[in-house]
């Protein structure tokens, strides 16, 4: 049987390695993240600092320290993101709706939302667009919102394909893989999921890859797979990001540069 396009595309993914070409293609896509939980005052201004200094597209944050990171990125380029209904996903959509409504009063630009995820597991997909509908009501038409849909715990490709249909109908902006919070986070398979969403869509959506990839090496995979869905015309920080802690530091080794901070 003749291998589909998809196919194709996952096993070019799966024999990509990074080189210093693709690092440097992945840093504008990153969205240079914190969410321990207990970062000082001087953790954000540095990781906020390190943001502009690279030219990544964003810092996400907790709500807590969004103060501390509005000032610190005053007058750059570097969008400032947080997160609501994070990391459980609970089903109060009120509840995360008035999370994103205070993120928005206290500067943010992008919301990552995790998705209804007790609702979506027993099959009641038709939550998630509720959740981002009452989302974007709160938030208005220029913040950004990603829905986070915790592939790892879905498991099921229709399932997972489903919610993500569901959350393009609610108006999301980004299709996101994981809070990175679980064991299983991002994988090929579930990015090449939503891919195929985001390509229904000819690119109105676009995709963050988040959850484990900690690498250029593990980050190169994905690429190549958004390059080999969506074409190469379709890779910028509006369309393609990379959530992440650890993936700066590794992405400046192979691209040859010396990370400072």
């Amino acid at each position: 049987m003749p291998s589909s396009p998809l196919t194709e595309a996952l096993e070019k993914a799966r024999r990509a390695r990074a080189d210093a070409a693709i690092a440097r293609r992945i840093v504008p896509l990153l969205d240079l993240t914190s969410l321990r939980g207990d970062e000082s005052a001087t953790e954000i201004e540095t990781l906020c600092a390190r943001a502009v200094r690279y030219g990544v597209a964003a810092v996400c944050i907790l709500p807590a320290r969004l103060g501390t990171a509005r000032t610190a990125l005053a007058g750059s380029s570097v969008r400032l993101a947080t997160v609501a209904g994070f990391p459980e996903g609970g089903d109060d959509i009120s509840a995360t709706a008035a999370e994103v409504s205070a993120a928005v009063r206290e500067g943010a630009q992008e919301v990552d939302i995790v998705a209804p995820l007790a609702a979506l597991r027993e099959g009641d997909v038709a939550s998630v667009s509720e959740l981002v509908e009452a989302c974007r009501a709160v938030a208005g038409p220029e913040v950004t919102l990603k829905i986070i849909l915790e592939t790892g715990l879905l498991r099921d490709p229709a399932l997972i394909t489903a919610a993500a249909r569901a959350a393009v109908m609610g108006g999301a902006d980004f299709l996101k893989t994981s809070t990175g919070k679980i064991a299983e986070g991002a994988t090929l398979e579930a990015a090449a999921l939503l891919l195929q969403v985001v390509e229904e869509t000819g690119g109105r959506v676009g995709v963050k890859l988040s959850g484990g990839i900690r690498t250029a090496d593990q980050a190169a995979p994905y690429l190549v797979l958004v390059e080999s869905t969506l074409g190469a015309a379709r890779i910028s920080p509006a369309r393609v990001r990379f959530g992440a802690s650890a993936l700066l530091d590794d992405l400046l080794r192979v691209a040859g540069v010396d990370p400072v901070g």
